[in-house]
């Protein structure tokens, strides 16, 4: 039985693949995502690095064509839908030239929603945490013009609804001050603007963002983001035993500069979990390896397979198709090459996390 219709996957989506000023600014000209992906070096044996794409190639997002050739791939393989990232900061945006190509073109025709990356842009993927390059700076002003804003999105007919509501998501809502307060600005304006309701949803992403009921802070629902650091066990080679493996040249010093885990323990961690009292709409990764930005300190889940991650993305499905409701499945994520996540076909596995992604549809 296909299941596509009852259950829909939803990818989240990277936009950094083309170059912005303030990238040129920071990371020289000419940055993008790219640039971190193409240096990764492998760090240990059998560890996979680097990821090189496939059938979509080095792409740029600011042509249509490699716009409309993922949303084409994405739809053969059963992907509702992609979740872009959207960053705001106080009327500013940055890395908003596809989406804002996408809404002026109409193509491609596509489902796809916004999530609000409201973290301070820093330096912290490279290690670096002090340093900002953009702070969020919250008011009730900000509020309203930021919703004013997405409003033209959520008109748009390809913009996807749950309960026949625009869909919102929001990166860590315990950073904004008071954030019932801005979800309630947002549903009071968007009614003056004749949207009717919001459906909003806070991501659990880091592990200070699990467990809060989603109405404390005026959303609707909460979204899984995998992996889940909270439900890690001890990283690989991190006993006394491999400390002093690792002085004598026994062992690979990566396992001491970084934390590594095995992929399919992790899914059986994560499949072990307990339910929560409150929605959350769950999610599944395809791997994570953020190797390729960070120099120290990376997180890295050896062994990723399509199998494992076909099995784990059945079971959730199984799971959201008993709840009898409009259910989706997040999928973190599309094309976060330099974590290591992503469902674009790459030369070591072709279309394979694609095809288990269509696999797991057919129940």
């Amino acid at each position: 039985m296909l299941v596509e219709e009852a259950v829909k996957l939803i990818a989240f989506h990277l936009p950094q693949f083309h170059p912005i000023p303030e990238n040129d600014a920071w990371w020289g000209k000419g940055f993008t995502e790219w640039t971190n992906v193409s240096r990764a070096k492998s760090l240990f044996r059998g560890h996979y690095q680097p990821h090189v794409p496939a059938d979509l190639g080095y792409y740029d997002l600011r042509l249509p064509e490699a716009r409309q050739a993922q949303a084409d791939l994405a739809r053969e393989y059963g992907i509702h839908g992609f979740c872009y990232y959207h960053y705001w900061f106080n009327s500013r945006r940055i890395l908003e030239r596809p989406v804002d190509e996408i809404l002026r073109s109409g193509e491609p025709d596509f489902p796809f929603c916004l999530c609000w990356a409201n973290e301070n842009w820093t330096r912290a993927w490279d290690g670096r945490t002090g340093v900002k390059l953009l702070e969020q700076n919250y008011c009730d002003d900000d509020d309203l013009a930021h919703i004013r804003w997405l409003a033209q999105v959520f008109e748009d007919p390809r913009y996807i609804h749950v309960e026949g509501k625009p869909l919102f998501l929001v990166y860590r809502s315990s950073l904004m001050p008071e954030p019932a307060r801005t979800t309630t600005i947002w549903r009071e304006e968007a009614q003056k603007l004749g949207l009717g309701d919001l459906y909003l949803c806070r991501v659990e992403s880091l592990t200070k963002e699990r467990n809060i009921n989603p109405a404390s802070h005026g959303f609707d629902a909460a979204v899984d983001f995998q992996p889940d650091w909270s439900y890690f066990s001890r990283p690989l080679r991190r006993s006394l035993f491999w400390a002093v493996a690792r002085s004598l040249g026994l062992s690979e010093k990566a396992y001491g500069k970084h934390r590594v885990f095995d992929y399919c323990s992790v899914v059986n961690r994560m499949r072990e979990r307990p339910s929560v009292p409150y929605l959350r709409y769950p999610c599944v990764t395809p791997s994570w390896d953020n190797s390729a930005r960070r120099k120290v300190d990376a997180v890295i889940l050896k062994d990723a397979s399509p199998e494992c991650y076909g099995e784990w993305l059945k079971a959730v499905i199984e799971d959201a198709n008993r709840g009898g409701r409009e259910n989706l499945v997040f999928i973190n994520a599309w094309n976060e090459w330099a974590e290591g996540n992503h469902l674009e076909p790459d030369q070591k596995f072709g279309r394979k996390f694609l095809e288990e992604t269509r696999r797991a549809l057919l129940l």
